[in-house]
């Protein structure tokens, strides 16, 4: 019997052992957490500004209302105060104060100055408010698919706000006080104030003035076309910070359609970076680009400048008849040199170069010119494209792939790809982040990446003299500025519906850049079925000079002095 009352006192001092050193910690904590009640004070979400330090999105203060129930004294007259304020519903709020299952119900998140100081005059027992922030997007609609929005909570929901979430969003504090076990504040409560650390800036590449203008070219086009959507970007191809990125129709973030998830699913979009579409003739530039390099290489099977092409109007490839756009009766496409093809747009010229070059060449640089994969560009939901693998891929298809067929890009793609064959053959990874803003104004930078070098100097030059050509020759010629060297491509695809041509639906665009000698801006436009006229370089083609404009406008850009001889 003693040996068992040693035990049992054994065991005992070994549970109070436990209880007091293992188990201790967490025990307190409950106790605490049980005679506790903790108000939560919002960090300030982080500003973003474009690349000037202009306001983007910032915060308006607002304030969170809460009720604990088992502080109320009086729940019909406190339901009616609050359904009078907030515009709720009487029946639901005394529901939710009478249900007895919650310690806290939340009754308005992002309550105005106004509406919480009317509060304040009843001096209802057990309601509570704290201060939350709400966002402000400067711009109404502007960006609006780039900026993205949050979560009533505050935490981003998707574009910027999402991607960059973490830094943006801080860390919330609280306001704790002692209560009774019902959770009624004591009389002698101690109140502990931890204060919040509101969340860190970004700066974006963005400049809202190119921003504004591509905006209002883009809803231009739009009605004028009655185009089912339109985008554009526009970026520095010397380290392709994206400068402007527009699709249309677009949304007020400040009036989110969060009660229509499919409206709004389609409208936030960012239809440039997730979409995929076959580019047709302004992939040609790839084309071009991929024969001049192997040329200089010494690439036997590349055609040199200045070779002829056959100016046959049809290709036959695996049984396959692959036409040209042209009925060549004009005599245009006829003893054609690669600029000359560039300027016509001649689909077979274009078939031969890459059947020429053959799968393993050409393969390889559209891979070095980044399709088939994402860009790294810092947003989610990139898409990868559609790249026919190479193992797979017939001769027929090589040929369309040549001029623009059996491939589907991204806009981001094209665009970056294009800037990297003109810039003297640099890959970068694009950005949207050009720094982050700490608390203290200091910048962490995020600096430029050279990914890729998918073709030479030499050889970029030369592509950009001949693109520079289509504008003041050939089916750019829309987008020629008197004074300003501008290059580019036209292209006009036809869509796919279920595997089959759609009847009457084409993507009109035109990919352009300038200087042309030394490119500092590019900009990608793609409207999506104009009805009436659907030629790129009828439809794309303009909008582009009309950016142009208003860049060297805003920049004050002066026009180029010819050299006299």
């Amino acid at each position: 019997m003693g040996l068992a009352i040693a035990f049992i006192f054994c065991l005992i001092f070994a549970r109070l052992i436990y209880v007091q050193l293992v188990w201790g910690a967490e025990l307190k904590y409950r106790a605490t957490d049980q005679w506790n009640r903790e108000i939560p004070i919002i960090a300030g979400r982080g500003t973003i500004v474009d690349t000037n330090g202009q306001v983007l999105v910032g915060n308006k203060t607002t304030y969170s209302v809460f009720v604990r129930p088992n502080a109320v004294e009086n729940a019909e007259y406190t339901a009616t105060v609050l359904s009078g304020i907030f515009s709720l519903e009487p029946e639901k709020v005394l529901e939710k104060l009478n249900g007895g299952k919650v310690s806290e119900i939340t009754v308005a998140r992002q309550a105005s100055k106004e509406s919480v100081e009317k509060l304040v005059s009843y001096g209802l027992p057990g309601v509570y408010y704290s201060r939350d922030n709400s966002r402000v997007y400067t711009y109404n609609d502007v960006l609006c698919q780039v900026l993205g929005f949050t979560a009533n909570d505050g935490s981003g929901l998707s574009g910027i706000e999402k991607f960059y979430d973490n830094i943006l969003s801080g860390t919330n504090g609280e306001i704790s006080y002692t209560t009774d076990i019902v959770g009624k504040e004591t009389q002698n409560s101690v109140v502990v104030y931890n204060e919040a650390t509101d969340g860190d800036g970004i700066q974006l590449t963005i400049d809202i003035d190119i921003q504004l203008a591509c905006e209002e070219a883009m809803r231009s086009v739009y009605l004028s076309s009655k185009a089912k959507s339109v985008s554009c970007i526009v970026l520095n191809p010397q380290n392709f910070d994206i400068l402007s990125m527009v699709n249309y129709p677009s949304y007020d973030l400040n009036d989110v359609p969060r009660d229509d998830k499919e409206t709004l699913n389609s409208l936030s979009r960012n239809s440039i970076v997730c979409d995929i579409y076959e580019p047709g003739s302004t992939f040609k530039v790839i084309t071009a680009a991929a024969d001049i390099e192997e040329y200089l290489k010494g690439n036997s099977k590349a055609f040199s400048t200045s070779h002829i092409f056959n100016g046959s109007r049809i290709r036959t490839v695996d049984g396959t008849k692959i036409k040209c756009w042209s009925d060549h009766s004009n005599g245009k496409h006829s003893n054609q040199n690669l600029a000359d093809a560039l300027n016509n747009s001649c689909n077979p010229c274009f078939t031969d170069i890459a059947l020429s070059l053959g799968k393993e060449t050409f393969y390889g640089y559209l891979n070095n010119f980044g399709f088939g994969n994402v860009t790294g560009l810092d947003f989610n939901g990139e898409a990868l494209g559609m790249l026919v693998p190479q193992s797979l891929v017939r001769d027929c298809d090589l040929a369309r792939i040549g001029f623009g067929q059996t491939v589907a890009v991204t806009g981001l793609q094209l665009a970056c790809a294009t800037a990297s064959a003109v810039n003297g053959g640099n890959y970068y990874t694009p950005r949207l982040l050009k720094s982050i803003v700490l608390s203290n104004n200091k910048k962490i930078v995020n600096e430029p990446v050279l990914k890729f070098k998918p073709i030479s100097e030499k050889a970029s030059s030369i592509l950009s003299s001949m693109l520079e050509g289509v504008v003041t020759e050939g089916s750019g010629k829309k987008a020629f500025i008197d004074g300003y060297r501008v290059g580019g491509k036209t292209g006009t695809a036809q869509k796919y519906e279920d595997g089959h041509i759609a009847s009457g639906k084409y993507i009109s665009s035109f990919v352009g850049f300038f200087p042309a000698d030394n490119p500092q801006y590019l900009a990608l436009i793609i409207v999506d079925e104009p009805e009436g006229t659907y030629y790129g370089s009828a439809v794309a083609a303009p909008v582009a000079k009309e950016i142009f404009e208003d860049i060297i406008r805003i920049k004050n850009i002066q026009p180029y002095v010819r050299e006299q001889l």
